[in-house]
């Protein structure tokens, strides 16, 4: 049966108030093991709406489950997509207490920075880098309010699809004469190699996993717009934060971004 639009209100501020009160709350999948993907980007947009009530605002968008294995593992053929606010944005340099956060992760991901809007559908690789003023590096501190580690694709959207903070670092650099496909990256723990990836990690090219997401805005009326940054997804495995561990991704081309936490 589908889901009422009063439980539609009702889950998104669970999901809301989870991550206020930094409280774990029921995987939605076991309480509607029905409850489709289209019903979690509702409650993804019920989400949003009351946050821009609130008083905050959008200021760029993030993709997630990228990899193919990733996909699998949670149910989908394709990438999924969330929201980044302003209440989200963490300067480099600033410490990131783990008391805000459940079980948080670390992702090194390139950044794009809109100079043009960009609406689906219809939207390709060449469109969006057409629309780029340039790229930049971004460490995303990705969390999930859920108590069962396995969930599913639409717990995941539900919840904004895991967005909680984000880090950008360096220079704007142009993507004139650069093949983001190849853009290697480094990420290290405490100064300590713990893994390695390139751009291509990313549906093969960020620029496609950005195209992406604009047609898929398209489908809920919504588009990107010129001054938004775009995390196109990670170019490694996702690594487990804690508190005394500083994270630097470097990246070919790109410098640098590095965070740091604190309990």
């Amino acid at each position: 049966m589908p889901l009422t639009e009063k439980q539609l209100a009702e889950l998104s501020q669970e999901v809301l108030e989870a991550e206020k009160s930094v409280k774990a709350i029921t995987n939605f999948t076991d309480r509607f093991p029905e409850i489709t993907i289209p019903e979690a980007y509702a409650i993804q947009v019920r989400s949003l709406q009351t946050r821009v009530k609130n008083g905050e605002s959008i200021v760029g968008r993030k993709i997630g489950l990228c990899a193919k294995v990733n996909q699998e593992m949670f149910g989908v053929n394709e990438p999924i997509y969330g929201h980044l606010f302003n209440s989200m944005v963490v300067p480099e340099g600033k410490p990131i207490p783990m008391s805000r956060l459940l079980r948080p992760v670390i992702e090194g991901e390139i950044c794009f920075v809109l100079k043009d809007d960009l609406k689906g559908p219809g939207v390709t690789p060449a469109k969006v880098l057409a629309a780029t003023a340039g790229v930049i590096p971004a460490m995303e501190i990705a969390d999930s309010r859920f108590k069962e580690r396995r969930m599913k694709a639409q717990d995941l959207i539900s919840e904004d699809s895991g967005a909680a903070m984000v880090t950008l670092g360096g220079q704007l650099t142009p993507v004139a004469n650069i093949d983001l496909r190849l853009v290697g990256m480094v990420l290290e723990k405490n100064g300590e190699i713990i893994a390695t990836g390139a751009g291509a990690a990313v549906l093969g090219n960020p620029a496609q996993s950005v195209a992406d997401l604009a047609n898929k805005l398209a489908e809920f009326g919504m588009s990107l717009s010129a001054g938004e940054f775009i995390i196109s997804g990670s170019l490694t495995a996702a690594v487990p934060a804690e508190a005394g561990a500083c994270f630097r991704a470097t990246f070919d081309r790109l410098s640098s971004v590095t965070v740091r936490f604190v309990s």
